[in-house]
């Protein structure tokens, strides 16, 4: 890691303490080179000065509003753990009577439930948890330097038990990979039990730009470097049984080329699906609808979103 002192925090209402991730999540779109990055990804960057700046741009602001954070680098990063400049953010947020969103994988979360709590007894406090996959095995490949999805679930819960809102990322959703019903079905199940209150998701894919598509297609050689097994299930199933088999990573070179959005081709099908079980357990399901609820500083009563997009 190396430190610096930033000139501004606040763009305008959200932040990023860090700058640089160790959670090693493959399909990461923050490693993609337009985000114009110094340095080395996993050298993380330090805004050592970020409270400081925080307090100031708090203490010019006329008029109250959520502060957003992790949208770009996850503000729990396993080096918050040892300097805490998250907590004391968020300990400045309590001061001034501002509201707070986050977006995390960590659990590192729960150590400042404390304070969360009591922003969210004064004003609103949302908790963000991203859940790719319910299958904690496979969570280990695709994101192997944070906890597994069944702990993100335990997160959820006390969240839940604190009476802090909560909102689940379901993406992306990685094509040949998790892209199934039976994953929906395992998410939807998590955030039944947890009491989450919305779910946001892009679509049934991921992107894929300069930056990011070169080190996910090297993590697909490295963690399914053989022929996939879903392609040799697919040509059992067209009759094509004799057929060479190829790599995830040359399937998706096939199918998607250099496209920015790789779309799974059940998407239309498993949006549809989603959608469904959404509305069956009365779970807020879309993106602008949910961001708008997030975003609404409650200067009296929250107001009641709609259910969808």
């Amino acid at each position: 890691m190396h430190f610096v002192t930033a000139k501004t925090i606040l763009t305008p209402h959200s932040m990023n303490i860090y700058r640089g991730c160790l959670h090693g999540c493959i399909y990461c779109d923050s490693r993609s080179k337009c985000y114009q990055f110094t340095h080395e990804f996993e050298d993380i960057e330090v805004k050592q000065n970020a409270p400081e700046l925080l307090e100031e741009a708090l203490r010019k602001k006329r008029k109250r509003c959520m502060i957003g954070t992790g949208s770009m680098c996850d503000p729990y990063i396993p080096l918050e753990k040892e300097l805490g400049l998250m907590r004391r953010c968020l300990e400045i947020i309590d001061r001034y009577n501002f509201g707070a969103t986050l977006i995390t994988k960590s659990d590192l979360v729960l150590r400042d439930l404390d304070i969360l709590t009591r922003i969210n007894n004064k004003t609103k406090a949302v908790v963000q948890m991203t859940l790719t996959t319910a299958d904690d095995e496979l969570c280990k490949k695709i994101e192997p330097g944070v906890c597994p999805t069944s702990r993100r679930f335990e997160v959820l819960q006390a969240c839940r038990d604190a009476g802090i809102p909560t909102v689940v990322w379901f993406s992306p959703l990685l094509p040949f990979i998790n892209d199934t019903r039976e994953n929906i079905d395992g998410i939807i199940d998590y955030c039944v039990r947890a009491g989450v209150k919305a779910i946001i998701c892009f679509g049934i894919g991921l992107t894929l730009r300069e930056g990011n598509r070169e080190y996910f297609y090297a993590a697909l050689d490295r963690i399914w470097g053989g022929p996939s097994l879903r392609q040799a299930q697919d040509k059992l199933g067209s009759g094509t049984a004799g057929s060479t088999t190829i790599s995830l990573k040359e399937r998706y070179q096939k199918t998607f080329g250099y496209s920015y959005m790789c779309s799974s081709p059940h998407e239309s099908e498993l949006m549809q699906y989603l959608s469904q079980q959404c509305r069956r357990n009365n779970i807020m399901l879309g993106t602008d609808s949910v961001f708008k609820w997030m975003e609404e500083f409650p200067e009296e009563d929250p107001l009641q979103p709609s259910l969808f997009d």
